[in-house]
């Protein structure tokens, strides 16, 4: 195996001509912005990085694009990236300002750098830059944090993902800017600099200086030999890539498929961009999920290696048809039209393998039967409570051996208990709850509207301004002054489901106010449909806590019937009043 050395600018020009392609059995880009801030410290600091590993070979392979653009190759000899994708991606992306293409969309990567961050590498306390931000644009993360702590610790480090905030503050740069000018005019005025003099000249110069470097730093390339065959090839991917778990299986499995199997990759892809114009997008690891489900009445992709290409082929038209009957039935008979409502996608493979498996000739006590073991799948969790593989391999297996819904109905109650939700289940709960996603199922199944245009709430929503939020009913702001923890001021019971037009019109406003003009025009029924107490007493901020406590009681009822598990529910609490 040959070696030889090259610069981080010379790498990213090989990407830019088309120089360095990508195998079709790589998987596609992934990391988090946070993992791209790492590498430019990392960099930055002169740390190690890892090596590259290269493939040139005169054979014909199948290749994919990567994330970032790229001229047309010019190139006979194909020179293909088999480790360092990840990184290099990054490097182009942010060196080149060129924005990632991930999933059918374009996301620009935008890094920030401290010019003023401190001499010594500070241990900071984890800062999560890509948080959520709710309907009034706050983060919902670092529940203990105040905004001064916050900003603290992004004074310590010398790189974090952009945000608005940070753009603003002079002494913070974007890192594209500084590859894209080799001045440092520009970034010392905004910094307010205005001479020489100024003792941060020299130091603000010279870590630019040493961002510009990052461009000639050194990766080792190992370079395996032309005479391997393609599968060999594939062997060493996935023993390198196996090697500290950098893989997931699914991207091992992917692999080996497209190994013996060539040119199978696009036609998964092309695929998964037909489910994406159903409003399913998901990942490539569902749809080789559920070939394996079909193929081996498992889930494990350790399996892959001993199915023929005819049988592959074979499982991947079945795993189609089964796939489509699963988005048919989450759509029209569940009312889930969005994977954002699925608390975990093995639901849709245990769908897809029940039609499969029942040659799509389903009973219609068979079919309600499935709905609801799918909604309280969903409310509770199933597949975060344990190992997710060994579950789905639970109900797989239920299936396989001729049970139905009732008996994963069954294993669910060993699993849970009771199989109605409980007031306890909601308390703490926020919106990243799978009972969150349950309450806008049922909320939205009770003809929820928004408060103004009267629409009802849905995900697909056209135009910024009805585009469904989610709202807090006594606003964050209002919350905070009185010291209320985020825990307790983001609890599901005080969320609302609102266009986005309605969220800025009400603000800040407390629910006393603004709850009693759109009562006075429209009723009450806007607010029954979301399980919203009206009583005046509980919508002073004095009484938030009782609010939240009574609102529980509404949200546990309305959930219990759209599941069919009320009367259980009232069982249970006349059983625990006996004892």
């Amino acid at each position: 195996m040959a070696k030889t050395d090259a610069t981080v600018e010379e790498l990213v020009g090989m990407i830019e001509r088309s120089e360095l392609r990508l195998p079709e059995m790589q998987r596609g880009y992934v990391w988090k912005a946070t993992r791209v801030r790492d590498l430019f410290d990392s960099l930055y600091r002169g740390y190690p990085s890892g090596s590259i590993l290269v493939w040139e070979t005169d054979e014909k392979v199948a290749t994919q694009a990567f994330a970032v653009n790229q001229r047309e190759s010019q190139y006979k000899t194909t020179r293909l990236l088999l480790d360092g994708q990840q990184r290099l991606t990054s490097l182009s992306a942010v060196i080149r300002g060129e924005p990632i293409h991930v999933r059918g969309r374009k996301k620009p990567i935008e890094i920030l750098f401290n010019l003023d961050h401190p001499e010594n590498l500070c241990v900071v306390t984890e800062v999560n830059e890509e948080t959520n931000t709710d309907e009034e644009g706050v983060s919902a993360e670092m529940p203990d944090s105040t905004e001064d702590e916050i900003q603290n610790r992004f004074n310590q480090m010398a790189f974090v993902v952009s945000s608005r905030n940070l753009e603003l503050r002079p002494e913070w740069v974007k890192v594209t800017d500084v590859f894209k000018s080799d001045s440092d005019v520009e970034f010392l005025k905004r910094a307010g600099i205005k001479n020489f003099d100024d003792p941060r000249y020299e130091k603000y110069s010279q870590r630019l200086k040493r961002l510009r470097n990052i461009r000639k730093y050194t990766y080792r390339i190992d370079i395996l030999e032309r005479d391997l065959s393609y599968e060999e090839v594939t062997e060493i991917f996935v023993r390198v890539n196996s090697l500290g778990a950098k893989l997931r299986g699914s991207d091992l499995a992917l692999a080996q498929i497209t190994a013996r199997w060539r040119g199978s990759l696009e036609i998964f892809q092309s695929f998964q961009n037909q489910c994406r114009q159903y409003g399913f997008d998901f990942d490539l690891v569902v749809f080789l999920k559920t070939l394996i489900v079909l193929a081996s009445g498992q889930s494990r992709f350790n399996t892959i290696g001993k199915f023929l290409m005819d049988e592959l082929k074979s499982a991947w038209e079945e795993s189609k048809q089964a796939i489509e009957y699963a988005i048919n039935f989450l759509k029209m008979n569940v009312g889930i039209d969005s994977p954002a409502l699925l608390s975990s996608y093995h639901l849709l493979i245990v769908v897809a393998y029940w039609g499969h498996i029942r040659k799509y000739n389903i009973l219609p006590d068979e079919s309600h039967q499935f709905r609801t073991w799918l909604l309280l799948v969903n409310a509770k969790g199933r597949y975060s409570r344990g190992s997710s593989e060994s579950l789905l391999d639970q109900d797989i297996a239920i299936l396989r051996d001729g049970g139905g819904p009732k008996e994963l109905i069954d294993r669910l109650r060993l699993q849970v208990g009771r199989l109605d939700i409980s007031v306890e289940e909601l308390e703490g709960r926020n919106q990243r709850s799978s009972l969150f996603k349950m309450m806008f199922l049922a909320f939205r199944s009770n003809g929820a509207m928004d408060w103004y245009t009267q629409l009802k709430i849905a995900l697909d929503h056209k135009g910024t301004q009805h585009q469904l939020q989610f709202h807090h009913i006594f606003p964050k702001a209002i919350l905070k002054k009185k010291s209320i923890p985020d825990r307790e001021i983001d609890d599901i019971a005080n969320l609302a489901f609102i266009a986005g037009k309605t969220n800025r019109k009400i603000s800040h406003k407390p629910p006393s106010e603004y709850l009693s003009p759109i009562i006075k025009n429209s009723g009450t029924r806007l607010f029954e449909t979301q399980c919203i107490p009206t009583e005046s007493k509980l919508l002073e901020i004095e009484n938030y806590k009782l609010f939240l406590s009574e609102r529980r009681k509404l949200i546990v009822k309305r959930l219990n019937q759209f599941l069919g598990t009320e009367e259980h529910s009232i069982e249970q609490s006349q059983s625990n009043k006996v004892e």
